[in-house]
C-alpha cells in the first residue's frame, strides 16, 4: 500500500511542478520570486499527501 501511495505522490509532486512551472511562464513571474512560488506550492501539496495518506491508513 505504501509503495503504490509513494508512486502517486511523486507523480503527483512532478505533475505539479510542471504546472507551476507553466503558471510562472504564462504570469511572467520573475525569477527571483519564482523559488518562493516552488515551495509554497511544494510544502501545501506535501501537507495535502501527507494527511490524505494518514486518512488512508486510519479508515
Amino acid at each position: 500500500m505504501i509503495s503504490i501511495f509513494i508512486v502517486f505522490a511523486i507523480f503527483i509532486l512532478f505533475y505539479v511542478n510542471k504546472m507551476t512551472n507553466s503558471l510562472c511562464m504564462q504570469k511572467e513571474i520573475p525569477e527571483e520570486n519564482q523559488h518562493k512560488v516552488f515551495r509554497t506550492i511544494n510544502i501545501l501539496i506535501t501537507i495535502l499527501l501527507i494527511s490524505s495518506y494518514i486518512e488512508i491508513l486510519y479508515t
